[in-house]
């Protein structure tokens, strides 16, 4: 029976048992098509990543990346992930310092800096699609029977809730306070007869800190979309949240960085630094950062 490795992550945190759990395969050839899906849902994460050589040299893998619902172009946490699995195991070199990879995903290549430094691992991507505005949201009324709140926790402009996209949509939907945040669960059936079918059906709902600074965010990610019923670390999603800010600073030009607290809620507390440049009112560059963990290394029979 063909037995594949693998190596499992705790992605967006420096301690094992945090942040987002990610399986990579870090050669998925010869594994059969029918299979991948069938192996995401046996480890059960939110992501699963599947590497297979580049299909242009100069690049390092070309990696797909599914959910237990689907294959999607593109995920935040599985790239920082596969980067440091792989520039561990010296697919881009050294296996210690510095390194640059680029990752062929379903949205085109991402380019990752990857640090090593001893068993410490941070990874940061620049995103290959700038962000997309979708169409226009559901009422504040709306988001709140979708999360089980009321209409006064749901913010208005400027931070009324939109749809953007790099590569993945999401709704940016921002409340309140912490407690709002805290209370948000996702009603199925609301969800099904109102976003289910819609351009951006996931949420990405947030919140300013006010013990943390004006730059500190907390944030929930429900992504029903995919089977995933809330996620604890979303680079996809924080991408678009650096966008969704971005949009909102009153400055033209500069760089700006946000630093956002995922999976408090769900016991598995993540950090994702996000990024954005502008010039002249134009975004022209989005990056989301943070550390993993190695966790598990094993083989997979099938």
């Amino acid at each position: 029976m063909p037995e594949y490795r693998y190596i499992t992550l705790d992605v967006f945190t420096s301690t094992v048992f945090g942040g987002n759990q990610l399986a990579v395969f870090p050669d998925a050839r010869g594994i059969p098509e029918e299979q991948l899906i069938a192996m995401t849902r046996e480890f059960n994460y939110s992501e699963t990543t599947f590497c297979y050589p580049p299909t242009d040299p100069a690049h390092t893998a070309r990696v797909r990346i599914f959910t237990p619902g689907a294959e999607v172009p593109f995920a935040g946490h599985p790239t920082v992930g596969t980067a440091i699995a792989l520039a561990a195991l010296g697919r881009a070199g050294a296996t210690q310092g510095e390194s640059h990879l680029v990752l062929e995903e379903g949205v085109g290549p991402v380019p990752v800096k990857v640090v090593l430094d001893g068993a410490s691992a941070w990874a940061q991507f620049a995103v290959a699609k700038l962000p997309e505005i979708g169409p226009a949201a559901p009422s504040r009324s709306m988001f709140a029977k979708i999360l089980g709140l009321e209409t006064d926790d749901i913010l208005g402009a400027p931070f009324s809730p939109q749809a953007v996209s790099c590569g993945l949509p999401f709704l940016m939907v921002g409340v309140k306070s912490l407690d709002a945040l805290s209370r948000a669960r996702i009603r199925h059936d609301r969800w099904e007869t109102t976003l289910k079918s819609s351009w951006a059906p996931d949420l990405f709902v947030f919140t300013r800190d006010p013990d943390t600074g004006p730059e500190h965010f907390r944030a929930r990610c429900f992504v029903p979309s995919c089977s995933v019923p809330e996620d604890p670390a979303t680079g996809s999603a924080n991408a678009c949240f650096a966008g969704y800010l971005a949009m909102r600073e009153k400055a033209r030009d500069g760089a700006f960085r946000w630093t956002v607290d995922q999976g408090v809620e769900m016991g598995r507390p993540s950090q994702i630094a996000i990024e954005a440049d502008k010039s002249a009112g134009v975004i022209t560059a989005i990056r989301v950062g943070g550390s993993a963990v190695r966790v598990m290394e094993g083989v997979l029979r099938v």
